[in-house]
């Protein structure tokens, strides 16, 4: 039987909305859409680079519990708001995925909170035991 199991952040919304912040499925791992609240305080930045950071800390947290790494992650999906708030976050997302080159797709859309202005979804790929 294949290993399922939920890995929570402890963000207020998980349990309003009732998802988990990632799931392990045997080898791979969906770690779902993340914006950049710091889940310890629920509180979230002004800025859109500073979002991305900690987009990427909280994806980063989810993904390590899943004995995973930013090497091990082989599709990413931005989706952001504002197409403009996208090139400034370049810098970042290129340092932790540009050596590892996963597939990427950037949506502009709405998100469920005004003050959010990315989320990240990212798919990994544990290595093997």
């Amino acid at each position: 039987m294949t290993e399922r199991r939920s890995i929570l952040s402890g963000s207020t919304f998980e349990e309003q909305i009732g998802y988990a912040r990632a799931v392990v499925d045997g080898d791979r791992v969906h770690v779902s859409g993340t914006t950049g609240f710091d889940y310890a305080t629920m509180t979230i930045s002004e800025d859109v680079v500073a979002q991305a950071e900690q987009c990427l800390h909280n994806i980063g947290a989810a993904l390590a519990e899943a004995e995973c790494t930013f090497a091990d992650v082989v599709r990413v999906r931005y989706l952001l708001p504002d197409r403009a708030d996208f090139e400034p976050c370049w810098p970042v997302l290129r340092r932790v995925f540009g050596g590892v080159r996963p597939a990427a797709t950037m949506l502009v859309c709405g998100l469920s909170d005004p003050r959010m202005k990315i989320e990240i979804e990212v798919d990994a790929r544990r290595p093997a035991a």
